[in-house]
């Protein structure tokens, strides 16, 4: 046998998909490759209970291809959640190419995985996310109608980024009424990791406010441009999980909160646009509990990019969006207060309340 091909035996130790640790049940897993384009993606359905999987596509270089699995297990795992939890009736899935999204991506790749998509018959409906701008999503419409987030000139809700801040915004007011009585962020100091499309948004908002905001990033040049146009502070120092601010706002990519930085953070209150922010959620949801540190579950604050592109499913117009995605707020106070009375963590009772829904929809379905 070629030894370059590991027998069933190795196969099955190595459980490679169902054996991850971010694999949640999840109903399919595709994985596409096409050799003329560079193609390599891959699509998670984590559940369709409620409906068609929907969740964006997310271009990135990742280190290899099990952080590429891991991260769209992840993802897809927690669009289910975040559909449940703002009461959208539709499932959770997500996709990841794996590639420098400013060298890689092509007319051509975006083409070719838009025909994987529309492969599956409408089981994955793909949007807008990291690495990805609105005329990718009309390029992948030119091949197949399970895209949103495309144009407003070709009939779609445009970018999806601005809806997206503006949760994060309302959630974070109304974690800042939880924590410190008033959801006034004039004069709260809040820092700012990651300012693409939503976090330079969202510093727009808090400034426009009166908020103290301070601004973190890879991206020298996209963090002086953001810091003169808003007055923003540039964070210098040497961690950032160090700073002593009222506000973290974590908007950059997930499992920021983790082992290393835990016991670090002085911030009252962590709420932010990131998916997955906790690297581990039953430990880290419960030291941040232990610490007194107030978390906005981040599928429930960051469900506006969602809100936004679901509209195009529903056909209903930007009014009737913002109004849905302003609900973050009386969403965000209900679940804290709930985690409060029953004595569980922020994450758990949002988690609980999503799979309540799910669980009820599946009940109604098998008696169908």
């Amino acid at each position: 046998m070629d030894a370059t091909f590991a027998t069933g035996k190795d196969l099955q130790k190595m459980d490679p998909v169902f054996g991850q640790l971010s694999f949640n049940d999840h109903e399919q897993i595709v994985f596409c490759n096409d050799k003329d384009t560079g193609l390599k993606a891959i699509i998670g359905i984590h559940n369709s209970v409620m409906g068609p999987a929907l969740g964006g596509t997310r271009m990135f270089d990742y280190a290899n291809e099990w952080e590429a699995l891991n991260d769209v297990l992840r993802l897809s795992r927690g669009m289910t959640y975040k559909a449940a939890i703002t009461g959208l009736n539709i499932g959770g899935g997500k996709a990841v190419i794996i590639g420098d999204a400013k060298t890689k991506k092509t007319p051509e790749l975006m083409r070719k995985f838009g025909e994987f998509v529309h492969g599956l018959s409408g089981r994955y409906i793909t949007a807008e996310d990291v690495g990805m701008e609105t005329k990718d999503m009309d390029i992948v419409r030119d091949v197949t109608p399970y895209v949103t987030g495309i144009s407003e000139e070709r009939g779609g809700s445009g970018n999806p980024s601005p809806v997206t801040a503006y949760g994060v915004y309302m959630g974070m007011k109304a974690a800042a009424k939880h924590k410190f009585g008033s959801d006034s962020l004039a004069g709260k100091t809040i820092l700012v990791q990651g300012i693409g499309h939503v976090g330079e948004t969202l510093v727009e908002y808090l400034t426009k406010e009166g908020a103290v905001v301070t601004i973190a990033d890879i991206n020298e040049e996209k963090l002086y441009e953001v810091g003169n146009k808003y007055g923003a502070t540039i964070y210098t120092g040497a961690d950032l999980y160090t700073a002593d601010v009222d506000i973290y706002a974590p908007c950059a990519m997930g499992a920021t909160i983790n082992d290393a930085t835990i016991d670090k953070i002085k911030a009252k209150v962590i709420a932010g646009a990131a998916n997955n922010q906790l690297a581990n959620e039953d430990i880290h949801g419960a030291r941040l509990q232990e610490r007194g540190i107030l978390y906005a579950p981040d599928f429930l604050i960051n469900a506006g990019g969602i809100i936004n592109v679901y509209a195009e499913l529903e056909h209903y117009g930007k009014a009737e969006i913002m109004t849905k995605t302003e609900n973050i707020y009386n969403t965000t106070l209900e679940i804290l207060d709930y985690a409060v009375a029953n004595n569980i963590t922020t994450h758990h009772a949002a988690l609980k309340i999503a799979q309540d829904r799910i669980d009820q929809r599946k009940l109604e379905n098998s008696r169908k």
